[in-house]
């Protein structure tokens, strides 16, 4: 017996960076008005899905992908108003939108991790992977980042390195912790 595929293993979708895609307002940076100002012609085009890449509150240090809020939008690209008008116009049109969720790590903006590096015994230090230094003062291993030079990078509050498998500006979660 045949199994029907699912959506997602022959559909067409379609990566938007929200920045450069389409600017609704003249400001000379895209947002979520945009996209929904061009969902005909998506629609026209047989996109069955919008990836979208991060539209979250950011500092911007990768993009958005260096996450400081979870459960808004950030400003640049409009309002959850916003978001849940370009939800609605794209089901309308048989669309789905795909949200870029970046589990890994958050901003070192983010409160998780500003109450993280706040103090050794703080609840959530444990949210994201700390290590002391070497006896000899040295990093705590020899990873690398993704984007080049040292994963780890020491917090002179704490005397304690955190892991950054990418910018240093996005410390690494600790999955290991359930609360995480």
């Amino acid at each position: 017996m045949t199994q029907p595929f699912f959506w997602w293993q022959t559909g067409s979708v379609y990566q938007i960076y929200p920045r450069s895609f389409m600017d609704s307002n003249g400001d000379g940076t895209g947002d979520l008005k945009g996209i929904v100002a061009k969902l005909d012609y998506l629609a026209w085009l047989g996109v069955d899905a919008i990836w979208l890449s991060p539209i979250f509150p950011s500092p911007m240090a990768d993009f958005g992908y260096d996450v400081a809020n979870y459960v808004d939008i950030d400003p640049l690209f409009g309002t959850l108003a916003d978001f849940d008008v370009l939800l609605e116009q794209a089901h309308a049109r048989g669309i789905k939108i795909l949200l870029d969720l970046v589990p890994n790590h958050t901003s070192d903006e983010h409160p998780w991790f500003v109450e993280s590096r706040a103090s050794r015994d703080n609840p959530k230090r444990d949210w994201y992977v700390w290590r002391d230094p070497k006896p000899d003062g040295s990093l705590p291993n020899n990873w690398d980042a993704f984007f080049g030079g040292d994963a780890w990078e020491l917090d002179p509050t704490t005397g304690q390195y955190y892991l950054h498998l990418f910018h240093k500006k996005q410390p690494d979660l600790n999955w290991r912790n359930p609360e995480v």
